[in-house]
């Protein structure tokens, strides 16, 4: 089955949606978590994006997040094992395929946290690469618009090179 890609124009009510996710995350799995970051395009102001908010949880082990799945499914976060991504645990809220948030655990230590933050951090500081990505979005998801594999597939490149821009800073 396809998954379509809809990109939405940026919209404050992200933000406000990520801070009272962020409480009820905070309140629900209380000291377990290091640091919560709102990660992703919705997290960058003006940028279009996937209607989905990103949350990063920055733990010290990985394997504390397993003490999550159930605390977690009381607010609708469903656990989603995931091979390919051994370095990080994935919850989604929504329906499959058609979910609205995810939620993605990280050691702090790793190259996945450092990289979200880096990406975010760089696009916030940068308009200029902001609408460059805009631009690119828009023009992959209307050749890709029923692959969000293959659309997420051909970002790739370009976030990856706003990373290394970010690690010379």
């Amino acid at each position: 089955m396809a998954e379509e890609v809809v990109i939405k124009e940026y919209t404050p009510e992200w933000l406000q949606e990520f801070e009272k996710e962020k409480a009820k995350i905070l309140q629900t799995l209380q000291h377990n978590i290091v640091y919560i970051e709102h990660i992703g395009s919705t997290s960058v102001v003006g940028l279009p994006s996937k209607p989905i908010l990103d949350i990063a949880v920055g733990v010290n082990h990985l394997d504390e997040a397993d003490s999550f799945i159930e605390p977690l499914s009381k607010l609708d976060y469903e656990y989603v094992y995931k091979l390919e991504f051994p370095n990080r645990r994935f919850f989604r809220k929504g329906e499959w395929r058609k979910g609205t948030h995810h939620l993605h655990v990280y050691e702090l230590t790793s190259d996945e946290w450092n990289n979200n933050l880096l990406f975010r951090d760089y696009l916030r500081s940068h308009p200029e690469k902001v609408l460059e990505y805009a631009k690119l979005k828009k023009h992959l998801a209307s050749i890709y618009q029923e692959d969000r594999v293959t659309y997420t597939e051909m970002k790739a490149p370009f976030i990856q090179s706003v990373i290394e821009l970010a690690k010379k800073r």
